[in-house]
């Protein structure tokens, strides 16, 4: 069985359809996932680069092409109500919900559900304090022992040369993007 390391940020509409297609990209291999949610505003300013919403002509077609492999792949997608957007307390709430701050698959979901679903401000704080309280994390989002593990799988990531959202890493190898999938896929099956 192969392990999975799956780095995300919710801001990225890519880290959304990709966690959505995993299960069944991946179907008929066995495999582990952990998920690492890390802030990519950090690897662009790690690697000098902007971010895709922050180049006026990129933001577009983003927008469009996420909007159109959404609907191709039969995922529920709502562009939220403002965009780019703050993602911290969003990451730090998935970090405070584990020990460890490696969020499950359905804290994941729930929370890149809360913003690619719907068409609502992703960080409006009454919605916001309405999914603190329906996943009721065993610590503080806001908790410095948080923010450090949050910042901890970022600096992991960094180091091991993630330079975007999604990216899975498996066996130190890097597979970045939506259309890694494919080629995920292969590795796993021997090539």
């Amino acid at each position: 069985m192969k392990h999975i390391t799956f780095y995300l940020d919710f801001i990225s509409p890519y880290a959304y359809l990709a966690f959505e297609t995993l299960p069944v990209s991946l179907m008929g291999h066995s495999y582990s996932v952990t998920y690492k949610p890390l802030l990519f505003a950090a690897l662009l300013k790690h690697h000098g680069q902007l971010g895709p919403a922050e180049i006026a002509g990129k933001r577009e077609w983003t927008y469009r092409q996420v909007l159109w492999q959404a609907r191709a792949q039969g995922v529920d997608l709502h562009m939220p109500a403002a965009h780019p957007f703050n993602p911290l307390p969003l990451l730090r709430l998935a970090v405070a919900c584990d020990a460890q701050g490696l969020p499950n698959r359905y804290v994941c979901e729930t929370i890149f559900k809360h913003v690619w679903q719907g068409g609502l401000d992703a960080t409006e704080a009454q919605r916001l304090q309405g999914l603190t309280d329906h996943l009721a994390p065993s610590r503080a989002p806001q908790d410095d022992a948080v923010k450090a593990q949050l910042k901890a799988h970022t600096d992991e990531a960094i180091a091991h040369g993630v330079f975007g959202v999604p990216t899975f890493e498996v066996d130190g190898k890097l597979f970045w993007g939506l259309d890694a999938l494919p080629m995920l896929r292969a590795y796993l099956a021997g090539d």
